[in-house]
């Protein structure tokens, strides 16, 4: 029988990377998903809301990608997904998963300034009480790239005049999907050395964010220009449209992190975890338009 691994998420970028890497490797994937298809064997899950056991009765890992960004306000975010993320965890233990993944985010460090890294914070810690793995990916990217990779993409293909945030010193880590998935993979699958309970996926090389439009650019073979925007003034606009109720995709608190990220994120771990990511820059595939 094959293995049944549980993703959360799997309609998003990282969260779909990951059911298609495993399925693609003998997995068999339930998807929890908000709304299940009529003719999937997907199950309805909301993070936030309770979860039985009975619905991972047989599943042998969970990975936890979901994380809902319309909380705004931090007591809807906490009680939401980091609450959320208690109640499913609860869940998963008591059916008897022996593998659970928690996909956090580089932008989690002590001291974080922005809700979403707090959040990430409060849900690792959950993760360590429940013996799961937490991984802290850097920016995601890959051919046919989501998240906020793609977006810079599109952003980069549909015009050669890109508005610059502050000066474009912000660092950035990255990491290829593949080689994400590839870990987790072998963690699920009970093929990695005991690891300590975090982990920052990601290559170690930094990348300022003016340079790595640049090389996106490059990859694309188009010539780029940009205009600097004070990035306090670019945050008080996007703070007064949500306080209107207007959603964006990218939020206020999302420019929180990106201006104050981790000063020195901890690869030391990586080598001996088995956690192997390639680097970012020349060779690497441009990814294709997003419809």
């Amino acid at each position: 029988m094959k293995p049944v691994c549980a993703v959360t998420g799997s309609n998003g970028y990282v969260g779909s990377c990951v059911k298609n890497y495993l399925s693609a490797r003998g997995w068999e994937i339930l998807e929890l998903v908000r709304r299940p298809p009529a003719d999937s064997a997907a199950r309805p899950f909301q993070l936030g809301a309770d979860i039985s056991g009975a619905a991972l009765v047989g599943v042998n890992a969970l990975v936890h990608c979901a994380y809902d960004f319309k909380p705004l306000r931090w007591p809807e975010i906490r009680a939401v997904n980091v609450a959320g993320t208690e109640k499913l965890f609860q869940a998963a233990r008591g059916a008897g998963v022996e593998k659970i993944v928690c996909i956090s985010s580089i932008s989690a460090y002590s001291g974080c300034r922005s809700l979403y890294g707090q959040a990430k914070l409060e849900i690792e810690a959950i993760a360590a009480r429940h013996g799961a793995l937490a991984i802290r990916p850097g920016l995601v990217h890959g051919p046919g790239a989501g998240g906020m990779f793609g977006k810079l993409t599109q952003q980069v293909r549909k015009s050669g005049v890109i508005p610059l945030i502050g000066d474009g010193s912000q660092i950035q880590f990255l990491v290829h999907h593949e080689d994400l998935c590839a870990f987790i993979g072998k963690y699920a699958a009970d093929q990695t050395p005991e690891l300590p309970p975090l982990l920052t996926a990601a290559h170690a090389q930094p990348w300022a964010f003016k340079q790595l439009l640049l090389e996106i650019a490059r990859g694309l073979d188009r010539q780029v220009k940009f205009i600097r925007l004070p990035w306090r003034l670019v945050w008080l606009g996007l703070k007064s449209v949500e306080k209107c109720g207007i959603r964006r995709n990218f939020r206020s608190d999302s420019l929180i992190s990106l201006m104050y990220q981790n000063p020195a994120p901890d690869f030391s771990a990586n080598v001996a975890a088995g956690l192997e990511c390639r680097p970012f820059g020349a060779g690497v595939v441009p990814p294709a338009a997003t419809p």
